[in-house]
């Protein structure tokens, strides 16, 4: 039974020392309450929503008026014959409040800003933190440009997302990327792919944020944005055919830098993704067993074979530090950049067109010349399993996949002229001496 709610009747409405509550309902809106405790007094709303009741608080009486806590309670009622949860409702206005408020507080935030914090906690990360390859595809897909190069008098380019650095993160619109791309996709295609992928995967982040969600502006980076603008990618069908490979490996083998003479031929022979060869370490080989440990992007590490050409070439090599291709110039003191000695090598060669992943495109093919199985090729190369037995049931061990990789190996020097070194042999001769 209620009684019609006057602020008198509030304010002389006390809890009874004896007990925890009390409450005193309105004749006037049907569901509104006042909950009396030994300390406080807040107004409620009680009501029943998919067959069940609840009790919903309104707020305290001291600061609620009578005629505006009853409009409240009227419009709980009518969310309540809605079919919607005046508690989830709530927690949206909440949460619309919160992101209104943090929106505006990141006003004046620009790309840049957000950016470097957004690569150093995604490289960080305790769970699926970024390679150093990744890390570095970022940085230079946003460098300004303008500093000199480590090697040379020219200066860097800026990387395609560095005109959208200095806007503010709000000011990144549909019709800000669609003018960005016309630009960047008509001049440099295959850059501007990788920087479109970068910038969408890093205004998802943002959204995922509660800091920067407000600022972000819906669907910016559209699919329809990147197949109108960006060109398709073509198919690289770059490769070694076996009648180039001796002048390759001589004039490979002409560098200067020994290292990138070894690691290059290595590459070829190994069949390694570039920075999978170039963060080998000493540790990682065993010259007894005639065994390498290449840590990939696929299963973590993998485990293949020693071959003897690629053992020669390794053990002649200087220990300068734990990295087996030492650098001096490059900041983490391993082989960072081998195109450019490569690209003057196959320049020698008369090679027209030859990229460092060519070469493990060219390990591939090249083994088919041996009829080696495709199985034992992608256990060497570390690509995923594809077929269900490779899958679950073939993990062939060292022994066996040495036997085939020899085989490639000795293959590959025939055709080069260059006579596979025996165990233990310190030299190698060319064939027909």
């Amino acid at each position: 039974m209620g009684v019609n709610f006057t602020e008198g009747r509030i304010n002389n409405f006390k809890c009874p020392p004896n007990k925890k509550q009390i409450f005193l309902w309105d004749s006037d809106v049907k569901g509104l309450g006042l909950r009396a405790t030994p300390g406080a007094k807040v107004f409620i709303f009680q009501g029943r929503l998919n067959g069940k009741s609840f009790r919903f608080k309104i707020g305290d009486s001291r600061t609620w008026l009578l005629d505006a806590v009853r409009k409240e309670a009227r419009r709980i009622q009518s969310l309540i014959d809605k079919g919607i949860d005046p508690r989830q409702d709530k927690q949206d206005q909440l949460q619309k409040t919160e992101d209104r408020q943090q929106a505006e507080s990141c006003q004046g935030i620009t790309v840049k800003e957000v950016w470097d914090i957004y690569i150093e906690k995604r490289r960080n990360a305790e769970k699926n933190g970024w390679g150093a390859r990744h890390y570095l595809d970022h940085i230079k897909i946003s460098q300004p440009g303008g500093t000199p190069v480590l090697k040379g008098k020219r200066l860097t380019k800026a990387g395609p997302l560095a005109a959208l650095m200095p806007l503010k993160l709000s000011d990144i619109t549909q019709e800000v990327i669609e003018d960005w791309l016309k630009t960047e996709g008509k001049n440099r295609g295959a850059r501007a792919r990788l920087a479109f992928s970068l910038l969408r995967a890093f205004l998802k982040w943002c959204e995922s944020e509660k800091e920067y969600r407000g600022s972000i502006h819906p669907n910016v980076c559209s699919s329809k944005l990147k197949k109108e603008y960006i060109p398709k990618m073509k198919t690289k069908d770059d490769c070694l055919q076996k009648e180039q490979l001796q002048v390759w490996f001589q004039a490979v083998q002409g560098l200067n830098n020994k290292i990138i003479s070894a690691y290059l031929q290595s590459l070829l022979l190994t069949g390694a993704r570039r920075e999978e060869l170039a963060g080998l370490k000493w540790e990682d080989l065993n010259f007894q067993w005639h065994s390498m440990t290449i840590h990939d992007k696929v299963e973590g590490e993998r485990t293949i074979p020693l071959t003897p050409y690629v053992s020669f070439l390794l053990a002649a090599l200087p220990r300068k530090n734990e990295y087996v291709f030492y650098s001096q110039t490059a900041a983490d003191h391993k082989i960072s950049e081998p195109r450019h000695a490569h690209n003057r090598a196959i320049n020698v060669a008369g090679i027209d067109h030859l990229t460092i992943h060519g070469l493990r495109r060219s390990f591939g093919t090249l083994s088919e010349w041996v009829e080696c199985p495709v199985g034992v090729v992608a256990q060497i190369m570390g690509h995923k399993p594809s077929a269900i037995a490779e899958k679950h049931y073939r993990r062939r061990p060292l022994d066996l996949l040495r036997m085939w990789h020899t085989k490639i190996e000795k293959f590959i020097l025939d055709q080069a002229g260059i006579a596979q070194p025996e165990p233990g042999q310190t030299g190698l001769k060319v064939v027909g001496e």
